[in-house]
């Protein structure tokens, strides 16, 4: 085949000069039409970016003049609450992240064949997912009702006693984590059934044929054949931890005795009810690296048993 033969028809006798002119036209055509998303991806991402880590090394009271450095880290990191919230996320995330993931490949291998009580059983797990986070958390704080509500009602029939599920600072964290793992299950689980469809037959077949069990096809060839999926889930399940701060707002506020504050609701104090711009900043920065890096690594971690169906 000639080298005529594999250039378009329609610049065939054009010169080269011409071409180059048809290519600049082509790439000044191409960053026309990415410019409005240049714009709003520059305005609303990079610009709050660089104007938080700029406010979070400017420390201004008012009426005075303001300094720069690392002051408002400083006084971060000497913050009880800060410490307290930072504490709180930790075991929040933990104790949503973890147990949520689990049960989203539990019920996704539970229902990963689709016959019409499955589609039913389906529906009723992800129908979580629709309710807003502020609206459900309005549902059980009435039935965290001490005494009166929905579940005190129930437990009481078993002989328990009426709890403070929201005014102990031993459980209110845990009935806002078993809040959060109830209305994130749903969504991993979607995640996880797109995952098993894309999990060859021929090799569970194969297996099968050999004399593996359902543990043995599930550890040697559905959860290696998951790890895309699990690299997915995992760096979105730690952002929704960080993230996912409506329900503190509506139903304890960060209390009581900071056993429920979290980092952004830590950060939404300072900027709004202290008036501390510069230490809300610098918590900002720090809350973000920390997931940053939490993420790498965990990506990382899961890069390494990732295994890709050809």
């Amino acid at each position: 085949m000639s080298d005529l033969s594999i250039v378009p028809a329609a610049t065939r006798g054009t010169s080269s000069a011409t071409r180059v002119t048809l290519r600049r036209g082509d790439g000044v055509t191409a960053a026309l039409l990415l410019a409005p998303s240049l714009v709003f991806l520059v305005g609303f991402t990079y610009w709050p970016i660089v104007q938080v880590t700029w406010r979070s090394l400017v420390q201004q009271r008012y009426g005075q003049a303001g300094s720069y450095g690392f002051d408002n880290y400083a006084r971060l990191f000497a913050d009880p609450h800060f410490s307290q919230a930072a504490i709180n996320n930790a075991v929040y995330a933990v104790g949503t992240v973890a147990p949520s993931i689990i049960l989203a490949l539990g019920f996704a291998l539970a229902l990963r064949d689709g016959t019409r009580l499955d589609g039913v059983l389906r529906t009723l797990i992800v129908l979580p997912l629709l309710i807003p986070l502020v609206a459900a958390a309005a549902l059980f704080t009435f039935i965290f009702l001490p005494g009166e509500g929905l579940l005190d009602f129930y437990l009481a029939k078993l002989g328990v006693g009426a709890t403070n599920w929201l005014g102990d600072p031993s459980l209110a964290l845990g009935s806002i984590i078993a809040i959060t793992a109830w209305k994130n299950t749903g969504y991993y689980m979607l995640f996880f059934l797109a995952g098993l469809a894309a999990v060859p037959e021929d090799l569970l077949d194969a297996a099968r044929i050999d004399g593996a069990g359902a543990w043995g096809r599930f550890r040697y060839i559905t959860l290696p054949m998951l790890g895309p999926t699990f690299a997915f889930v995992l760096p979105v399940a730690l952002l929704n931890a960080l993230t996912q701060v409506d329900h503190v707002v509506t139903m304890t506020q960060g209390g009581p005795s900071d056993s429920t504050n979290l980092l952004l609701y830590y950060i939404y104090q300072q900027a709004e009810q202290n008036y501390d711009p510069g230490l809300a900043s610098a918590a900002t920065v720090v809350s973000v690296a920390a997931l940053l890096a939490l993420s790498v690594v965990s990506l990382q971690a899961l890069d390494r048993q990732v295994h890709y169906a050809s």
